[in-house]
Order: structure tokens, then C-alpha cells, then sequence
């Protein structure tokens, strides 16, 4: 007896063949990956074929891998990963894509394939330095278009590099470096012997 997912993974399989690098089938959902070079044609295919038919686009995120298992990582380090949903054949799939330059990580932007990719790839450029080759109006959505830098990627320091407070005395907003003094925060533990056993 095939699944739903069974019958996701022989579409998926049909729809793209040798495009898929990678296909993992676990705790109920498929994620497959497939390589930059045919990353916005495979999408198209995804959205067009009509063993596939996914009409919506409903999240795509970036993701550092930089310290994935402690540093075990030996992958690329900079992902795209979409979600995908076919309202036509009621099921999801996860995409993933793998940036092949680790210093200026690039993409195919999908705003042309769906429009929802717009504010994604804006934030994924925000807070990962990801860009999306295509995108007509790639810039910061989330931080100050002042900032230096990109917080959620794993090299970036916890405190940042600039703090911004207002001046009185200027009438205005001023950027100043970090004046927080970078330490390591260790809980303190207290151990009660007779501790919930009454």
C-alpha cells in the first residue's frame, strides 16, 4: 500500500530526476536538495509540473551552518531552505539549497516565479548576507539601513559592533561603538538536599 508521501516522492522523483541531489523522507515530511546551478529551474518545474502543481510558496529562510554539530560540518556553509505547498494535491516539500561561494554566498532569487519570495529573500539577506541574483529590490528589511553587518550569522558577535542611543545634547540619534563589556555569564546553581521529596 503506497502513502501520500510515496506517492509526493515518486512525483518529486518524476517531476525533477537527476536534479535531486538529495531526498530524505522523516517524521512525516520530504526535504530535498538540489544544487545552485538548477535551483531556479527546478522551482519552476515545481511550481509547473503537474504531478507536483506547488502554487504557493509559503516560507523561505536562510541558515548558517557554520557550527552545525559542533563544527562537524563539511558542507557548504550558507543554505536557502523553501516550503512549498500544492493546494491541488494537498502536500508539502521542503527544498534546500546550498550556496557555492562561502565568502559572498548567491542565490537565484524566486520573486519571479512567486511573488511571496520578495520579503523572505530581503530578510534572508538581512540577517545571512545572502543574495539573491534577480531579486529587483534587494535591501535590509529588518535592521537599520545603517547596520554593519549580518546578526544571524554565527561569526557575529552577540552584542554587535555598534549601539545607537539618543544625545540631548545633538537632538538626534547617535551610533557609537559597543560599550558592553563581553563576558561569560555562568548560572549559578543551588542544590537543596531534601528538594522536592516533601
Amino acid at each position: 500500500m503506497t502513502t501520500k508521501l510515496d506517492n509526493l516522492e515518486a512525483a518529486l522523483h518524476a517531476a525533477l530526476g537527476v536534479q535531486i541531489t538529495s531526498l530524505t523522507n522523516a517524521l512525516g515530511e520530504i526535504t530535498i536538495v538540489v544544487k545552485d546551478s538548477s535551483y531556479l529551474s527546478a522551482m519552476r518545474v515545481l511550481r509547473d509540473h503537474p504531478d507536483c502543481r506547488f502554487e504557493q510558496l509559503i516560507d523561505l529562510a536562510g541558515v548558517d551552518y557554520s557550527t552545525y554539530g559542533d563544527g562537524a560540518w563539511e558542507g557548504q556553509r550558507f543554505a536557502v531552505v523553501s516550503h512549498l505547498l500544492s493546494l491541488t494535491h494537498n502536500w508539502r516539500v521542503r527544498v534546500r539549497v546550498f550556496a557555492s561561494d562561502d565568502e559572498v554566498p548567491v542565490v537565484a532569487s524566486l520573486n519571479d516565479i512567486w511573488s511571496s519570495a520578495n520579503w523572505y529573500e530581503r530578510e534572508a539577506f538581512d540577517f545571512f548576507g545572502i543574495l539573491f541574483e534577480g531579486h529587483n529590490d534587494l535591501r535590509r528589511i529588518l535592521t537599520d539601513y545603517g547596520f554593519i553587518g549580518h546578526p544571524f550569522r554565527k561569526d557575529f558577535p552577540v552584542s554587535g559592533y555598534v549601539e545607537m542611543r539618543y544625545d540631548p545634547e545633538q537632538k538626534r540619534v547617535i551610533y557609537q561603538p559597543v560599550t558592553i563589556e563581553p563576558r561569560e555569564v555562568v548560572p549559578r546553581v543551588i542544590r537543596e538536599e531534601q528538594y522536592g521529596t516533601k
